[in-house]
């Protein structure tokens, strides 16, 4: 088995003006993420896992140097490709690990009907129905967000603004494009995340800097919890 890739993520609230500059200066050099429409963005929704202590976001709150976190998500409304990813942060380094799952799957897992889970050869699969049931881990609730996307070769470098913020405050029907959703972080602001290997090009960094805004410990999944 291959050994899991961990990697660096920053993360900064910058506002409109931020992103616009920023924008102008990467996409000089910066090629953008296939996957993105006419409009150079791509929808994502995920659907979060917590027991009923609120493990994953206590342990985000807290700063808890190693944690981990699961999600089921799709893009753009394509029920085709669904992905079950397990989110892991260890000294400030992240992992992800995923798995393909069908909207079927999906469907079970939010009725509790999680059987299918153990008896899977998916490892992933596995560990989740080892969670569900030993430390009740449960659907907690949606993000939605509209990303755009960039990519750098070197450094494997990849820059995404998420715009438009929202949460299903309790709801699990992530398969209902009319579900009620909020706002969760104010739309005046853009969440830019930099994601790297081992190091980030020393072009990338001029690009990305933002005057005295720092990097911030931002969480979707718990800023979309602020209603419950």
């Amino acid at each position: 088995m291959a050994e899991k890739k961990f990697r660096h993520e920053l993360k900064h609230y910058i506002n409109m003006s931020d992103y616009m500059a920023i924008k102008n200066r990467l996409t000089q050099i910066m090629r953008l993420d296939k996957n993105a429409n006419q409009n150079n963005e791509y929808k994502i929704r995920s659907l979060y896992f917590d027991n009923l202590n609120d493990k994953a976001l206590m342990e985000k709150i807290n700063g808890i140097n190693r944690r981990e976190k699961f999600r089921i998500r799709f893009y753009n409304d394509d029920y085709s490709f669904i992905k079950l990813e397990k989110k892991s942060k260890i000294n400030g380094l992240c992992g992800k690990d995923s798995a393909k799952i069908t909207k079927e799957q999906c469907e079970k897992i939010i009725e509790g009907d999680i059987e299918f889970l153990k008896h899977s050869n998916t490892p992933l699969f596995v560990e989740l129905y080892a969670k569900m049931k030993g430390d009740l881990l449960k659907t907690k609730t949606i993000v939605d967000y509209t990303r755009e996307a960039y990519i750098y070769p070197t450094g494997n470098v990849r820059i995404t603004f998420d715009k438009d913020i929202r949460t299903g405050i309790h709801s699990k029907s992530i398969f209902d494009a009319n579900v009620p959703t909020i706002s969760s972080i104010d739309n005046t602001f853009v969440v830019l995340e930099v994601k790297y290997d081992e190091f980030l090009p020393e072009i990338i960094q001029h690009i990305i800097q933002t005057n005295d805004r720092r990097a911030t410990a931002i969480s979707k999944y718990a800023a979309s919890r602020i209603y419950g």
